[in-house]
Parts: C-alpha cells; structure tokens; sequence
C-alpha cells in the first residue's frame, strides 16, 4: 500500500513559478514509478509528467516540456513537480501517482492516488 499527499499549490501570476510536493509513504515506494497529472475543470485528467524509480527517466507531456521538471529524492519519500513560466491554461488539480510498472502516461496504469492540490495562475 502506497499513500501520497500533495502540496505546494495555490495562486500565481502567469511568468511565475511554484514546486509541488508528493510525500509517498509505503515500504516499497521507492520502487514505483511516480507521476504527475492535471484535471482543468470540465476536462478529463492528463498526463504531465513521470520518472521511473532510480530517477534516470523522466518523460513529459509536449505541453509542459522546458517548462517542468520532475525529480524525486527517495531518500525523503517525496516527489517534486517544479513548474516555471507558468500559463493560465496551466491552472487545474495536480494529482501525484504511483505504478508498479514502467513509465506511462496513461492514467489507468498508475495504482494510487493523492488527493490532489490546486494550481491557479492569473493572467
């Protein structure tokens, strides 16, 4: 059993920046690939970005490349999502998640959850 919490969202201006945290807790978390997907509101959730559980592959979604980097320290049970230039169509609940398996960027293939935190960027 895996357990994850998010944090790290709230309000900023477009241009700005923020870093979202998933603290993972489980005996073998370190072994899971993790991941971070977006749900806008009206909108299925999507992929944004993945890392496999060394930390040596990491995978994004077209829309969040050389913007985003996703990062974890398994030392510290966390995953980190650092979003940089931020847009307003960046704004939505960013979910943390964790699969057994290799990277995917489909959300059926992840095994658990955080609750989610929410990103808001003005223009």
């Amino acid at each position: 059993q895996v357990q994850l919490v998010e944090s790290g969202g709230g309000l900023v201006q477009a241009g700005g920046s923020l870093r979202l945290s998933c603290a993972a807790s489980g005996r073998t978390w370190s072994s899971y690939t993790m991941g971070w997907f977006r749900q806008a509101p009206g909108k299925d959730r999507e992929f944004v970005a993945a890392i496999g559980w060394s930390g040596g592959s990491t995978y994004y979604a077209d829309s969040v490349k050389g913007r985003f980097t996703i990062s974890r320290d398994n030392a510290k049970n966390t995953v980190y999502l650092q979003m940089n230039s931020l847009k307003p169509e960046d704004t939505a609940v960013y979910y943390c998640a964790a699969a057994r398996g290799p990277l995917s960027i489909i959300t059926t293939a992840y095994d658990y959850w955080g609750q989610g935190t929410q990103v808001t960027v003005s223009s």
